[in-house]
């Protein structure tokens, strides 16, 4: 058996007028993880929340916040998010080159479990020296879609840098992020994705709690055929 399948609603697709209700349903339905969307409005063009709506939330859950900071100055949010309760702290490649080791280790330090993403046009080979570090990410996150907005249509050409990633780490955690779904979960299970963030396939599903299950079945599966 592989890497376990975490299944992570993704949030910016909840009713944000309702996150405490709408956590508590995705976690009544099988959730492992809530997948978190932190925007900055410049490393994307979108802006959306930040640590004082993680600390609210924390207040009302004992899930794990799995935290995708698509900003500009990560190293600014760690100590925030940290306070607010966040459980992990995932930064963009793109936007690191210079300071990784430095929060991969302020990440630690606070208590959170730290992932790197990186963008479609991202070659993949960026992130292995984050990887193979004496202090390594526990996490990398791959974008299936441009960061930014949910949505979006799933990047197959993408499945490349999950395959990769595989055969180079089998017991990393490979998360994909981005036009997740029924149609889609098989392609990226069998690439060797294990944490599977998803948001309109599941909270715009009349049975959210089916499609959770198809996912980690296709997760699952795929490990076990590999």
């Amino acid at each position: 058996m592989g890497v376990a399948a975490k299944i992570a609603p993704s949030m910016l697709s909840s009713d944000f007028a309702n996150l405490a209700s709408e956590a508590e349903r995705m976690l009544k339905f099988g959730a492992d993880w809530l997948h978190m969307d932190i925007m900055d409005g410049h490393f994307v063009p979108n802006l959306t929340i930040g640590a004082p709506v993680i600390e609210s939330l924390r207040k009302h859950t004992k899930a794990y916040l799995d935290c995708h900071l698509m900003v500009t100055n990560p190293l600014d949010y760690i100590e925030p998010l940290a306070k607010a309760g966040a459980s992990g702290f995932t930064f963009h490649v793109e936007v690191s080159k210079d300071n990784w080791q430095q929060l991969i280790h302020e990440i630690k330090s606070k208590g959170m479990k730290s992932g790197v993403a990186l963008k479609p046009g991202t070659p993949i080979e960026e992130v292995y020296p984050l990887v193979e570090s004496e202090n390594p990410v526990e996490m990398v996150l791959v974008m299936t879609v441009e960061p930014g907005f949910g949505g979006q249509k799933f990047m197959p050409e993408t499945m490349d840098k999950v395959r990769n990633l595989r055969q180079r780490y089998p017991s990393l955690d490979i998360e994909v992020d981005g036009g997740l779904g029924p149609s889609t979960i098989d392609v990226a299970a069998s690439a060797g994705a294990n944490c599977i963030v998803a948001g309109s396939s599941v909270f715009g599903a009349p049975e959210p709690s089916k499609v959770i299950s198809i996912l980690r079945k296709s997760v699952e599966d795929a490990q076990q055929n590999s």
